[in-house]
């Protein structure tokens, strides 16, 4: 653990070097698809999901995980479940549709860095799916290294 710290320090401190600014993150998404109905309806699964994901990706958990039911809205959102846990990076989000077999995730991380691929087959794995579309990109490309004020 200690050494993979070292080198995320040292590929920020690369990635910084010589400018006044630096990358502040970076965002993964997913959307899955032809999930398992089953899964995708348990609440506690989700809440495990957020509870232990955090650690395997080498961040810090705030808080405890909330996850909620959402009731269904209209004939696109046919209800399921929200979930939410704040890491000190900044946060991972979880929104299930039972019905559709659809999953929306969403986590964001002041890290310089993060495992996409091991994000994607972790939710694939727990969530059964069949088909996944990932987005990861670096937000905040001017991000000050100092302060301003």
């Amino acid at each position: 653990m200690k050494l993979r710290g070292i080198r995320q320090r040292q590929r920020m401190k690369n990635e910084t070097m010589g400018k006044g600014t630096c990358t502040f993150g970076v965002h993964f998404t997913l959307d899955g698809y032809g999930g398992n109905p089953e899964k995708l309806n348990n609440p506690e699964l989700t809440k495990k999901i957020l509870y232990e994901l955090p650690e395997k990706m080498s961040m810090e958990r705030i808080t405890e995980p909330v996850v909620e039911y959402v009731e269904p809205r209209n004939i696109k959102d046919s209800g399921g479940y929200s979930g939410f846990v704040m890491i000190m990076e900044s946060h991972i989000s979880i929104h299930t549709f039972p019905k559709k077999r659809f999953v929306s995730i969403d986590a964001y991380t002041c890290q310089p860095d993060m495992d996409a691929k091991k994000m994607e087959k972790y939710f694939r794995d727990a969530y059964e799916l069949e088909e996944t579309e990932v987005q990861f990109f670096k937000r905040g490309l001017k991000f000050p290294k100092e302060d301003l004020a």
